[in-house]
């Protein structure tokens, strides 16, 4: 069987990360936090000129009717370029959310976000602060009587402080009987472990990009500094630091791109079972786990000056410290692994139950 991405995949995440490298460079960021603003509306008009938005959504809905195969590349990329934006939840979660739903309200809005690349928001329980709420026009929100969809203007959105300087974080609120009601209750929890899961694998592949972003950063810096007239990367230890972070990313880049492949292009036809969530989990622990190593290696490699705003690898350690956290937390994802491990049968009992049932019945005999 083979792995490997197609071309039209590769293709895709390669004209990404051409743009993402024009347009989400060091000075481009740096300018961005010098505004204090999280969300550069010309870069977002140019990301979804590319039709990303749609990658998820079906094709009798307007999208490309991919899967999390062709999605995962692309978020890797956002990832890498440390992108503010919120393009990954927005195309990998809340489009394919109401892609889901079956009901007009729902189409009409995925219909015009399409469109119009107007930015609509969730808020899941598992991620309560929405990045960037003052730049999404429409809000898909939880309540008692089910999920609804409600305009921007009938939403109070609250300011609150982050880790991340590159994202602002916001909490919103309406009124129970604001816009329209998507889902009923039983519905929505289905919709909302869904997005889940989704967000999940598309947070992880996230960390990978920012994982291997750390590690290039360091390897060039390495490679300029120099101590004692050569550049400190000839030096053993920082080859074995490096070399073990990079290590670490290959071993969680193909746990991600597993975990995507669980996610068909059919967004209802999400796998629900253990063995799945256990997966998505894995993917998810690994990711950042590898990110966290290299951010934190990338900041030793530069020394004191890492610790500092003026090196980029900082921006990159606040964005996978924040994306850790986001849709359940390691503690969650360490639990769904563990209850996946304890239902797996386990002792002689179990996996072999004739073999054990021999063993009660049939006296052990002698050998000379």
């Amino acid at each position: 069987m083979n792995f490997a991405f197609s071309e039209e995949q590769t293709m895709m995440a390669d004209v990404v990360r051409e743009l993402l490298a024009r347009e989400c460079g060091s000075a481009a960021l740096r300018r961005q936090m010098s505004t204090a603003c999280s969300f550069d509306r010309e870069r977002w008009r140019k990301l979804l000129e590319l039709g990303l938005s749609g990658v998820m959504v079906p094709e009798d809905a307007g999208g490309l009717g991919l899967g999390g195969a062709d999605f995962v590349q692309i978020a890797e990329a956002c990832g890498h370029a440390c992108l503010p934006e919120p393009l990954v939840d927005h195309a990998g979660v809340v489009l394919p959310l109401l892609a889901d739903c079956e009901v007009e309200a729902a189409r009409a809005a995925l219909t015009q976000s399409l469109e119009t690349g107007a930015v609509i928001a969730l808020a899941h329980p598992q991620t309560p602060w929405i990045v960037a709420a003052n730049a999404a026009s429409a809000f898909v929100l939880p309540g008692p009587d089910g999920l609804r969809l409600v305009p921007g203007e009938e939403v109070r959105r609250v300011q609150q402080p982050g880790i991340d300087p590159l994202r602002q974080l916001f909490t919103v609120s309406a009124e129970p009987a604001a816009g329209a009601e998507i889902a009923a209750p039983g519905a929505m929890a289905t919709l909302l472990a869904r997005a889940a899961e989704r967000g999940a694998v598309f947070a992880a592949a996230e960390l990978v990009g920012l994982a291997q972003a750390c590690v290039d950063l360091a390897v060039a810096y390495a490679g300029e500094r120099r101590q004692f007239g050569r550049p400190i990367g000839a030096n053993q230890a920082i080859k074995h630091h490096l070399a073990s972070a990079q290590v670490k990313i290959a071993f969680a880049r193909p746990v991600v791109h597993a975990a995507a492949a669980l996610v068909p292009s059919d967004p209802g036809a999400l796998p629900d079972d253990i063995e799945a969530r256990a997966r998505i989990s894995h993917a998810l622990l690994a990711a950042g786990e590898a990110a966290t190593l290299a951010a934190r290696t990338a900041l030793q490699v530069h020394g004191a000056m890492g610790y500092s705003w003026e090196v980029d690898v900082h921006l990159y350690l606040k964005r996978a410290l924040s994306l850790t956290q986001r849709w359940g937390g390691p503690e969650h994802h360490r639990q769904r692994i563990a209850e996946r491990i304890l239902s797996a049968p386990i002792g002689p009992d179990r996996l072999f139950p004739q073999d054990a049932e021999e063993t009660e019945t049939t006296p052990m005999k002698r050998t000379a």
